[in-house]
């Protein structure tokens, strides 16, 4: 028997939480990015391939980037809230699965495979990128364990099941 519009729309907001999550994650982990490795340590910007001036110019993309995802995710934070809706446990395990993806992605996809830039330069890229890769592997795991602990919960995080 296919589930009945309510269950439909509980679903679709189960999904939510872990969404607005997962912004929340990617922008929060950007911004810890630019913040720490960009402008702190100076050991990057985000595309290493022009110019300083390009350099920082993509600097100030990237930290627009990452404002805008954590303000976005906070106002639909609010409307889960609003609407009594909000699961806490799956939004944390958004939270996370978004930092490792985002950490991933920029490990992987950014340093490696586009070579925008390099976790830092000068030195044995090998421990960095373990490290970098590690901790976003860290995350992500995290993430799928919380948000598999909350299909086996039952109480006000469970995901609803349908027969």
């Amino acid at each position: 028997m296919p589930p009945v519009p309510a269950a439909r729309d509980a679903e679709g907001l189960q999904r939510r939480n872990v969404l607005v999550g997962v912004l929340f994650g990617c922008g929060a982990i950007a911004f810890v990015d630019e913040a720490v490795f960009h402008q702190l340590l100076h050991w990057h910007h985000f595309y290493d391939r022009s110019t300083p001036a390009a350099g920082l110019v993509s600097d100030g993309v990237f930290h627009a980037f990452s404002w805008f995802a954590t303000v976005a995710s906070l106002f639909l934070f609010a409307d889960l809230r609003r609407r009594g809706a909000l699961r806490a446990r799956r939004w944390v395990g958004g939270v996370l699965v978004g930092i490792g993806a985002f950490q991933l992605f920029d490990g992987l996809v950014q340093h490696k495979l586009l070579d925008l830039h390099e976790v830092r330069y000068g030195v044995d890229l090998l421990p960095y990128d373990l490290l970098w890769n590690g901790v976003a592997l860290a995350f992500l795991a995290a993430g799928v364990l919380v948000l598999l602990g909350t299909r086996r919960r039952t109480g006000p995080d469970a995901v609803p099941r349908h027969g």
